[in-house]
């Protein structure tokens, strides 16, 4: 079985521009996100699933320059991108992140991956995200290519076709579901980037974390913030946008 992970990148994020390519301690976010993908048990390759779009030629150069697979598709069809990617690495079961989540802990990713292989006689599609207990940018989701094929064959709402995966757990009648929790409701917590304040929070995080221990873990950064609890005002006021934005 070969499982992949598939990385949905692009420079022209509407509230931060080139957010994935902002530094901090003198490394690009998406090779902090690289560096802890690499680091999962269960999983077999990295595609990034980039646009053709001449902006997000830089996210080519730096694939090329780590040796990771990119594929380039459309921008606004990301159903269409990943479904190319997975042809491309040839994924029987595809992992499912974004770009903008640098902090995400590749013990959670193999969570995720385990229970879908214990359960794959009576589960379609993992994730810990239906039902959020997890911090925001921890999220993963975990589907087979076949269910995959079927989303891009037969989605035609415009949100399924931006968004990947609704097209399977807006259909919990066809597809298995299952949702993986934490110990603990952590759902408050905000560590995706997609926006300045968001860039800041995680920018404190890494440099308080990364130089001593770049392995950190989920719990390692909730002990961080349970230490400076102000860290998380910075970015407490931000709101997701939602399917559609």
């Amino acid at each position: 079985m070969n499982t992949a992970i598939i990385v949905q990148a692009r420079m022209t994020s509407t509230r931060l521009p080139g957010k994935i390519l902002k530094q901090v301690l003198g490394k690009p976010l998406l090779e902090y996100q690289l560096e802890r993908l690499r680091r999962s048990r269960l999983t077999d390759g990295i595609v990034i699933a980039t646009t053709t779009n001449e902006t997000d030629q830089p996210i080519v150069d730096w694939c090329e320059r780590h040796d990771v697979a990119c594929f380039r598709g459309s921008e606004h069809d990301v159903l269409a991108r990943y479904h190319g990617a997975a042809v491309l690495c040839h994924a029987d079961t595809v992992v499912r992140v974004t770009s903008d989540c640098p902090l995400i802990d590749p013990a959670v990713i193999d969570e995720v991956i385990d229970y879908y292989r214990t359960h794959i006689t009576d589960c379609d599609y993992a994730s810990n995200c239906l039902e959020r207990s997890y911090p925001r940018g921890m999220d993963v989701e975990v589907f087979s290519r076949r269910t995959l094929d079927e989303a891009f064959a037969e989605a035609k709402d415009s949100a399924e076709r931006e968004h990947v995966t609704p097209f399977i757990y807006r259909h919990p009648e066809r597809y298995r579901l299952a949702n993986i929790a934490y110990l603990e409701d952590q759902g408050r917590h905000r560590w995706t980037v997609d926006t300045q304040e968001d860039f800041e929070l995680v920018e404190k995080i890494l440099s308080a974390l990364y130089p001593a221990k770049p392995t950190f873990t989920l719990e390692d950064v909730l002990d961080m913030l349970q230490q400076h609890p102000d860290w998380a005002d910075i970015n407490a006021h931000v709101e997701q946008k939602k399917l559609g934005q």
